[in-house]
């Protein structure tokens, strides 16, 4: 009986290109009592294995919180398989903003003793004593009036992408952190004040909510299905949408685009920019914000220590490793002094004979910098026909354009375009927000970029 991956990420991802199915990504959650978490685990492993889900599921005594994907024909008994469960039967699933068929590698169920982390220590604490949920067109209306006071319970660098207009965002890294600091600076208002709040999915404000009743807030509301069911409700109604920036997701993708507002800064540099990266030494993974010019000028690492490290022998960089204890250097999720824009410094400055550290490894011969002008991401990929298929997200591309496709598996491929669909109709000009299609001599990954290159 398996109960563990056998793959590896890398042996899954090809997995999933040869099999050109449409995955679906999506998350849900519910607070129930479950008598016997390792059971119900177990159960579930077996059963979404068969289904190819893969994702990071966590499971309770207090109920289940799921983030997964799944191949798009395989909803409907995947719905089987959860609603055969009473607590789960009609339960919302909320279906990604965008979409990646690589979003998630390898299936991952762990029993947990809470589906989130709350540090409370308290027997006459009701989670299922919850607040008011709102629709979308309802929290907007909310939103509006002037005794609501509306928090973000998501950590610093979930909201640091993107956030409600006039939210309260507490700088925190986790989400224990932010009851009693909510609590403490909102003590003033439990009678007078709407406590309004938002999470990704919904999981963290539906305990939030009865955690503040339970301390005597009067008035609590939370966004029904989190910022993800919101933006799907503003699409369908046409509202406007009171969310701006990126929407931070725990998977591969780590954001998902919701408008087009810039709101953060590049940890390294200052410059606009919303994209979260980890650093590429094995040793750190530090989450940080770092804008393109940057990824390159510092080959995807947090601090020129990581530069350095990057270019030594595998087996010295190993031998760093070995005993090393990075978790909480790790998960300060761009909180770290190594992150320059801060202390206005330059980041290679830090390793003055970093140049020569990386000549004497013969790294320093370098092609011409090739100007180029970024266009989009790669969105699938299909086998048999050979045919890459990318969103543009800047710019335009049309036929007789040559393109640098670049990505950490395919490296960087140069082709002219010589033909090519755009919304599935043959065409000579994509422009921005466009799909577009075309053959290649190579696979790509949904990591992938698309660049123009300029004369």
């Amino acid at each position: 009986m398996q109960l563990y991956n056998t793959l590896s990420a890398e042996e899954r991802a090809i997995m999933i290109d040869d099999a050109g199915k449409q995955r679906l990504t999506l998350s849900f959650y519910a607070y129930a009592q479950i008598t016997d978490p390792t059971q119900f685990r177990n159960d579930l492993f077996l059963a979404w294995n068969q289904l190819e889900v893969l994702g990071r599921i966590y499971v309770a005594q207090e109920g289940i919180n799921a983030q997964l994907s799944l191949p798009a024909d395989n909803f409907y008994a995947f719905k089987d398989t959860i609603e055969k469960y009473d607590f789960m039967k009609g339960i919302r699933l909320n279906i990604a903003v965008e979409h990646d068929d690589h979003s998630f590698l390898k299936l991952t169920v762990k029993v947990r003793d809470k589906i989130v982390a709350d540090g409370l220590i308290d027997e006459t604490f009701d989670a299922t004593n919850i607040g008011i949920h709102l629709k979308a067109k309802e929290f907007n209306d909310l939103l509006e009036d002037p005794n609501t006071i509306v928090v973000d319970m998501r950590n610093h660098y979930e909201s640091e992408i993107g956030h409600f207009t006039n939210a309260i965002k507490p700088d925190v890294d986790t989400f224990r952190e932010s009851l009693p600091i909510i609590e403490e600076q909102l003590a003033e208002h439990k009678q007078d004040k709407k406590l309004l709040m938002y999470c990704t999915g919904g999981i963290r404000c539906e305990k939030a909510s009865a955690y503040f009743k339970h301390k005597g807030f009067e008035n609590v509301y939370q966004l029904e299905g989190g910022i993800i069911e919101y933006t799907r409700q503003v699409k369908a109604e046409g509202l406007e949408s009171k969310f701006i920036g990126k929407n931070f997701v725990f998977d591969h993708r780590l954001g998902e685009r919701i408008t087009d507002d810039i709101v953060s800064q590049c940890h390294q540099c200052g410059k606009p920019c919303d994209v979260h990266t980890n650093c590429v030494n094995e040793g750190c993974h530090l989450l940080f914000i770092q804008c393109e010019e940057c990824a390159t000028a510092m080959e995807g690492c947090c601090s020129a220590e990581c530069v350095s490290i990057i270019h030594l022998p595998e087996e010295e960089q190993k031998a760093i490793r070995r005993g090393i204890t990075n978790g909480n250097k790790i998960f300060k999720k761009g909180k770290s002094d190594v992150l320059t824009f801060k202390n206005n410094q330059d980041p290679l400055a830090a390793i003055p004979n970093l140049s020569d550290l990386v000549k004497s490894k013969n790294l320093a011969k370098k092609e011409p910098k090739v100007k180029k002008q970024y266009i989009g991401k790669g969105t699938h990929f299909f086998p048999k026909p050979s045919i890459g298929q990318f969103l543009i997200e800047e710019n335009e591309i049309k036929i007789g354009d040559t393109v640098l496709i670049k990505g950490s598996t395919t490296g960087e491929q140069k082709l002219v375009i010589e033909k090519m669909f755009v919304n599935d109709i043959e065409s000579e000009k994509a422009v921005l927000g466009d799909t577009c299609t075309f053959k290649l001599p190579f696979r790509i990954r949904l990591s992938d970029k698309i660049y123009k290159i300029l004369e």
